[in-house]
C-alpha cells in the first residue's frame, strides 16, 4: 500500500470536501490491507479516468477542453470511466485499463502519475452485495477525439465527448462538478 499511500499523501485537494475524503481514504487504506479487493464488502479502492481531448489540455491551449463521459448501464447515469482495482496496487494503471475497456479507445495517455481527484461515493445494494463505498482515485488522461467511439459494452450504454458545461449538466453531481472546476482554463 505504500505507493498508494504516498500518492494520497502528496495529493493537493481542491477544497475542504475533497480534503476530508482524501483523509478518510488514507485512513481506510491504512486500516484495510485488502482495500484493493472488491471482496471487502464495506468498500474498496477504485480507479477512474478523467479523459480530456488531447488537443485541448488545460494550460496548453486557449480552447475549452472536451471531456469523455460514459453512460453507466446499471446506475443509469453519466460518469467518467473507471472500475475496481481487483488487487492491482497501481491505481493509475487501473484507471487507464478501465478507460480502455469501457471506451474501446486505444490512444489514451496518462497526463501525470499524480492523483487528479479523490472521491468517496456509495454504491447501492444489488443482489447479494450490500451497499458499499467506492474510494475512487482519479487520474487525468487524454485521448484523441478523432478516434471513433464505437464500443458500447455490457456496462456502458453510451459514450460521448462533451463540453465541461454539458458534463456538469449530464451528471448533476458535485463529484463531476469538482473535476470540471479543476479542468477549466
Amino acid at each position: 500500500m505504500t505507493p498508494l499511500l504516498t500518492l494520497l499523501q502528496q495529493h493537493k485537494p481542491a477544497d475542504d470536501n475533497e480534503a476530508e475524503m482524501t483523509a478518510r481514504t488514507i485512513a481506510f487504506v491504512e486500516a484495510n490491507p485488502n482495500c484493493l479487493e472488491r471482496s471487502l464488502l464495506e468498500g474498496h479502492i477504485t480507479g477512474s479516468a478523467w479523459i480530456l481531448s488531447a488537443e485541448n489540455v488545460p494550460g496548453e491551449t486557449s480552447n475549452e477542453p472536451q471531456v469523455l463521459l460514459i453512460h453507466h448501464r446499471k446506475l443509469d447515469r453519466w460518469f467518467q470511466p473507471g472500475g475496481h482495482a481487483d488487487g492491482d496496487p497501481d491505481v493509475a494503471a487501473v484507471a487507464l485499463r478501465e478507460a480502455q475497456e469501457e471506451t474501446l479507445l486505444t490512444d489514451i495517455q496518462l497526463v501525470s502519475p499524480a492523483i487528479f481527484d479523490v472521491d468517496i461515493h456509495p454504491i447501492p445494494a444489488k443482489g447479494d452485495l450490500p451497499e458499499h463505498l467506492h474510494y475512487d482515485i482519479r487520474f487525468l488522461l487524454t485521448a484523441n477525439r478523432e478516434e471513433a467511439l464505437s464500443g458500447e459494452k455490457r456496462e456502458v450504454k453510451g459514450i460521448r465527448w462533451v463540453s465541461l458545461d454539458e458534463a456538469d449538466q449530464l451528471s448533476n453531481s458535485e463529484s463531476i462538478s469538482r473535476m470540471v472546476r479543476k479542468t477549466r482554463p
